[in-house]
C-alpha cells in the first residue's frame, strides 16, 4: 500500500483555468521570437532545440544553450524560507553565505530570449504525467530545484517507498509525479571497500547491468532525465558478464588497467539500451550533460575552494582533460542511441547546460553547505546553491517541453 502525506502548503490551480494557462504559456513562448522578428531586419532568429550539438549559423538560428550571463533585477524564484525541500548541502543561505551577487544574473542565449520559469505553465504541460531524475547528486540538485519551483503553486505530497534510493512526490492538483532515483553510476554497483574513505572508495561497477533501483520502476515514467559524471573519477573494478575485465585506479597488479572513459561509455550504452528495451517504456530520455566543478587554489582534497562572487562575463576557458572527454563521450553515445531510438519510436533530448555552468564559478556552496563548527574541511565546488544558477537548468527544461510537448 502506498502512503501519502502532505509535504507543505502551496497554491492550487483549478481545472477550469487549464486552457487559459496553456494560452499564456504559448504567448510567453512566442513573445521573444516576435520581438526578434521585428528587431532583426537581416533574418529571423528561431529557437533551435535539436537534441544534438550542431555548429549554429549565428543570425539564422538560436541555440538556447549558447549565450552569456547578464545582470538581472529578477528576484529568486524561492528562498530557503519558502521552500523546505532544499538539501542542506545546497542550502547556502541557511548556512550564512554573506553575498547575494550570484543571484543577480540570468542566462541570455545568443539571438533569442530564455523566458523566466513559469510553474503553472510547466504543470499544465506535465498534467497527468511523470518525470524521474536518475543518477547522481547533481541530478538530485536539479530535481530539488524543480521541486521548489513547482511547490510555489501546488502542494507536493510525499509518497512513501520501501527504499531510500527511490523518492517521489505527487502534485495532486495536476496528477503530476516528480521522482528521483539514486544511482550515481547508473548501473549496478557494489562497495568493494566499505571501510575505505568516503570520498575515494573502491567500487565494483557492473557495466552491462542497469541499477535495479530504477530499472524495475521506470517503465511508466513519461520523462527520464539522466545525470552521471563525477563518481567515475574514483577507483573502480569493471565487470561484464559477472567477470572482472579491468579496473581504474584500483591498485591491483593482477587486473588489467582500463581508463574510466571505457567504463563511462559502456555505462551510457547500457543505460540507453536498457530504456529502449523496456517493453512498456514510451517516455522521453533526456541527457543532462556534465556539470563542471570550479576548484581553485588547490585540488578538491588539497585545499581547493570556489570563493568567486561573480560569473565569468566571457569565456575564459573550455572543458579540458577528463571532463572534456566525458562530455564528448556523453554526446557521442546519445547520438548513437538517438539513431537506434528513432527505429523504435523512443525520443532522446539533450539538456546541454555545460557551457552555461562553466561560466558560474560563483554558484557553488563552497563552505556554506554546513555550520562552521562542523569542521568540514573540503569545499563543495561541485554542487550548486539553491536558489542559484541551477534553476536555469529547469528554465531550459521548460522550454524543451514547450517546444516538443505543449
Amino acid at each position: 500500500m502506498v502512503h501519502v502525506s502532505e509535504f507543505h502548503p502551496g497554491k492550487n490551480l483549478s481545472h477550469s483555468t487549464t486552457s487559459k494557462v496553456l494560452l499564456l504559456c504559448l504567448i510567453v513562448f512566442l513573445l521573444p521570437v516576435i520581438y526578434l522578428f521585428f528587431a532583426n531586419s537581416s533574418s529571423t532568429p528561431w529557437l533551435n532545440f535539436k537534441f544534438y550539438v550542431d555548429n549554429i549559423n549565428q543570425g539564422k538560428k538560436c541555440n538556447m544553450f549558447k549565450g552569456k550571463w547578464i545582470p538581472s533585477r529578477q528576484e529568486p524564484y524561492y528562498t530557503n524560507a519558502t521552500c523546505f525541500g532544499i538539501h542542506d548541502q545546497q542550502n547556502c543561505m541557511k548556512f550564512g553565505r554573506p553575498d547575494r551577487e550570484f543571484l543577480k544574473w540570468r542566462w541570455k542565449p545568443d539571438n533569442c530570449e530564455l523566458p523566466p520559469f513559469d510553474a503553472k505553465c510547466f504543470l499544465e504541460i506535465a498534467r497527468g504525467k511523470s518525470l524521474a531524475f536518475v543518477g547522481d547528486s547533481l541530478g538530485r540538485n536539479q530535481m530539488e530545484s524543480l521541486f521548489c519551483l513547482l511547490s510555489s503553486v501546488s502542494n507536493p505530497e510525499y509518497v512513501f517507498h520501501k527504499t531510500n534510493k527511490f523518492i517521489s512526490w505527487l502534485f495532486r492538483d495536476y496528477n503530476f509525479t516528480l521522482a528521483s532515483f539514486w544511482a550515481p553510476h547508473l548501473v549496478k554497483t557494489i562497495d568493494a571497500g566499505p571501510n575505505g574513505p568516503t570520498y575515494n572508495r573502491l567500487m565494483k561497477v557492473y557495466l552491462d547491468k542497469a541499477d535495479d533501483s530504477w530499472e524495475t520502476e521506470i517503465e511508466t515514467f513519461d520523462y527520464v532525465i539522466l545525470s552521471a559524471g563525477r563518481w567515475f573519477y574514483g577507483p573502480q573494478i569493471f565487470y561484464e558478464n559477472d567477470e572482472v575485465i579491468g579496473c581504474h585506479e584500483c591498485k591491483r597488479d593482477n587486473i588489467e588497467k582500463l581508463s574510466m572513459f571505457y567504463g563511462y561509455r559502456r555505462v551510457f550504452r547500457t543505460t540507453f539500451g536498457t530504456l529502449m528495451r523496456l517493453e512498456r517504456f514510451k517516455g522521453v530520455i533526456i541527457l543532462n550533460t556534465l556539470s563542471p566543478p570550479h576548484f581553485e587554489n588547490g585540488e578538491w582534497n588539497k585545499g581547493g575552494n570556489c570563493n568567486r562572487t561573480k560569473p565569468f562575463l566571457k569565456k575564459v576557458k573550455g572543458l579540458d582533460g577528463g571532463d572534456l572527454e566525458m562530455y564528448l563521450t556523453q554526446i557521442d553515445e546519445l547520438r548513437i542511441a538517438q539513431r537506434e531510438g528513432r527505429k523504435k519510436g523512443v525520443k532522446f533530448w539533450l539538456l546541454d547546460a555545460t557551457a552555461a555552468m562553466l561560466m558560474r564559478p560563483d554558484g557553488h556552496p563552497n563552505h556554506y553547505g554546513h555550520w562552521p563548527h562542523e569542521n568540514v574541511t573540503i569545499a563543495d565546488c561541485v554542487h550548486w546553491c539553491m536558489p542559484g544558477p541551477v534553476d536555469t537548468w529547469n528554465e531550459f527544461l521548460l522550454q524543451m517541453l514547450r517546444m516538443y510537448d505543449s
